[in-house]
């Protein structure tokens, strides 16, 4: 009779076992996902500062040309 509640015992060890490997399984392959998730949002982060950059630096090429303009035509504030 002792046979049989520790054959159980490690069934439901051996089970067990199985899911946590499959856990293990899925947590590496969520991690794996996050990390490329992380690497996709930091370039798209590096691509918008890329842009405001390079926006900024037409507003600031178009200020100067405003800049001028005003002065050809004596149009500028004191």
């Amino acid at each position: 009779m002792s046979d049989k509640p520790e054959d159980l015992t490690l069934r439901y060890l051996r089970r067990i076992d199985e899911n946590i490997g499959l856990l293990r399984a899925d947590v590496s392959e969520l991690k794996q996902r996050m990390s490329d998730v992380e690497r996709q949002l930091g370039r798209n982060a590096a691509s918008e500062m890329e842009h405001y950059a390079s926006v900024m630096g037409r507003m600031d090429r178009l200020e100067n040309r405003i800049e001028r303009i005003e002065r050809r035509v004596d149009i500028s504030d004191a």
